[in-house]
């Protein structure tokens, strides 16, 4: 797997509007006045695009061991989940911007779980929008064995309850199949755990359909927006902890800590579903 550091790929796009305009739609919310785009939406831009007879059994695009590859192939561990991101903000994304996103391996570590073999792979995001550096990303993705055919359907049901006396401020939100659908088109990501249940719930053995981790961290950058303004924050960070299921309540929440702004993801029962830190 080492071959595969330092390997790298540069993709561009344009923001058109009616590409922001979807993404607005899909969150229920208003285009700022400036002309600028609010803080998530850079996932949906330099998108891969393998085609279609490229794509594995799970709906993401197959890997393998040639140089146009930028992710090394990795078949015994066939679950690829997106672990966590840190994120600079250098500058707005404007309407009509050209933008250029060049991607590079930074490291590949395997470790060992409590589920087994798990291997971590660490990319390096630059986002510039026509020619000046907009947004700084370090992404960390985990791969993982296939669930066995017989195992209990995750995440289990907890006894608890959310609390959000603790928190400064907090939203309920309940993604349901059109909001998974709207942002997996939006982000042209076919993987079948956010749209096909059968498949989510009988072959990777969720309790029901999968929220995005992205489109859970972008659920907390619009709480950001609803309480500090648009395009407020320098810097963003978000862990997953826990998989969110479609039709359930999703709380966001987020508080002052000693550095800036600590955020969660909750489930009804109280689970983390993702922690944060912004400034």
């Amino acid at each position: 797997m080492k071959a595969w550091i330092g390997r790298s790929e540069l993709r561009t796009d344009r923001i058109d509007p009616g590409h922001a305009a979807r993404w607005l739609a899909t969150l229920d919310r208003a285009a700022p006045a400036d002309g600028t785009m609010p803080q998530g939406f850079h996932w949906c831009l330099c998108l891969p695009d393998a085609p279609s007879a490229g794509l594995g059994a799970d709906g993401h695009p197959q890997r393998d061991d040639g140089p146009a590859s930028l992710l090394p192939p990795l078949p015994h561990l066939p679950r690829r989940m997106w672990a966590s991101s840190k994120l600079e903000f250098l500058g707005p994304l404007r309407l009509g911007a050209a933008i250029e996103r060049r991607s590079t391996v930074q490291s590949i570590e395997a470790k060992q779980g409590s589920s087994g073999e798990l291997v971590f792979v660490t990319l390096r995001h630059e986002t510039t929008a026509d020619g000046q550096p907009v947004i700084h990303e370090q992404q960390s993705l985990v791969y993982r064995a296939a669930a066995a055919s017989d195992a209990p359907p995750s995440p289990p049901p907890g006894a608890g309850q959310f609390n959000p006396a603790e928190w400064h401020a907090h939203r309920t939100v309940v993604p349901n199949e059109a909001l998974l659908f709207r942002y997996s088109a939006l982000t042209f990501n076919s993987h079948r755990i956010h749209y096909d249940l059968p498949y989510a719930r009988d072959v990777e053995r969720y309790r029901g359909l999968v929220v995005h981790g992205p489109l859970t961290a972008t659920l907390l950058l619009d709480l950001a927006r609803r309480e500090l303004g648009d395009n407020a924050l320098k810097s963003f960070a978000f862990r997953g902890l826990s998989p969110a299921i479609g039709g359930e309540a999703l709380h966001l929440a987020m508080r002052l800590s000693d550095d800036g702004w600590e955020f969660g993801a909750f489930a009804e029962d109280g689970r983390p579903i993702a922690s944060g830190s912004g400034a």
